[in-house]
């Protein structure tokens, strides 16, 4: 995986003084995922894991949508030319590996929802840390509208966001979920206007970027180990994590900085 993709491919990659951006790139088809965007989002999301270039990472979509999940378009076709089997192991193959690279990854993950995240869509947004929201935009869990069940982790994120009981009622009842009622119900972590959205994004994650990008990290897995251990096993994890972030040189610069009264600069280090 090169530094960035091209401006024709169907998910494009760039990192920008920390931050890494990756943009679904079907505007036409509403940054609905195809095999082919799919095998790329996997490959790139991958990457943005592992480049130690990349401190922030967002996710987000070009044109009106940011993804209203799987390509139906496809879909029909597959089933229809009898290759069922590509849609049966694609949750195996694609939608697994795409989201649990978003989802552990060890630094912060926005998602920019410029507009409509609907099925495995949404559940890619309710993966990443915060999700910063047009006010036009909004969220749809349409899964029983074509008979199939929740897929991409939504099963595990979605009822962590808004509790077990609406998580159901969002799944059993697909629905559009404006940006206002997200906000409300947790979904949306900020709901901005469309032309407000690019700028928002950017100081968010530009904070983000700039922060101790280990000490982050560790805040992310230890928040996400807890959900489903004891607390007992939580708070053995905290200790392992704070002894690996007391070992930063990020945190040997903000004991220098704060005993010289100074703003310490971090290097993620």
């Amino acid at each position: 995986m090169t530094a960035s993709a091209p401006e024709s491919a169907s998910v494009l990659y760039d990192v920008t003084d920390g931050v890494a951006t990756i943009r679904l790139n079907r505007p036409e088809a509403m940054n609905s995922l195809d095999v082919a965007t799919k095998e790329l989002l996997r490959e790139i999301v991958q990457h943005a894991a592992d480049d130690p270039v990349a401190r922030c990472v967002v996710l987000t979509g070009t044109g009106s949508a940011f993804c209203t999940g799987q390509d139906l378009k496809e879909h029909i076709q597959l089933l229809e030319s009898g290759s069922s089997d590509q849609l049966i192991t694609t949750v195996e193959r694609h939608y697994n590996p795409i989201v649990t690279a978003l989802a552990s990854m060890e630094k912060p993950v926005v998602a920019a929802v410029n507009g409509v995240a609907a099925g495995a869509g949404a559940s890619l947004a309710f993966a990443c840390d915060l999700r910063i929201v047009v006010d036009s935009a909004g969220f749809n869990l349409a899964f029983a509208n074509v008979a199939l069940s929740c897929d991409t982790g939504s099963s595990y994120t979605l009822q962590r966001l808004v509790g077990p009981a609406k998580a159901l009622e969002l799944l059993y009842f697909p629905r559009t979920v404006k940006a206002d009622e997200a906000l409300s119900l947790g979904l949306a972590t900020q709901v901005v206007p469309a032309d407000e959205l690019d700028a928002t994004v950017a100081d968010v994650a530009g904070r983000l970027a700039a922060g101790p990008t280990v000490a982050l990290g560790s805040m992310r897995r230890s928040v996400a180990f807890a959900a489903s251990h004891t607390f007992e096993e939580a708070l053995e994890l905290e200790g392992r994590m704070m002894s690996r972030t007391g070992a930063t040189a990020d945190h040997r610069t903000a004991v220098d900085a704060f005993l010289a009264k100074e703003k310490p600069v971090f290097s993620g280090r």
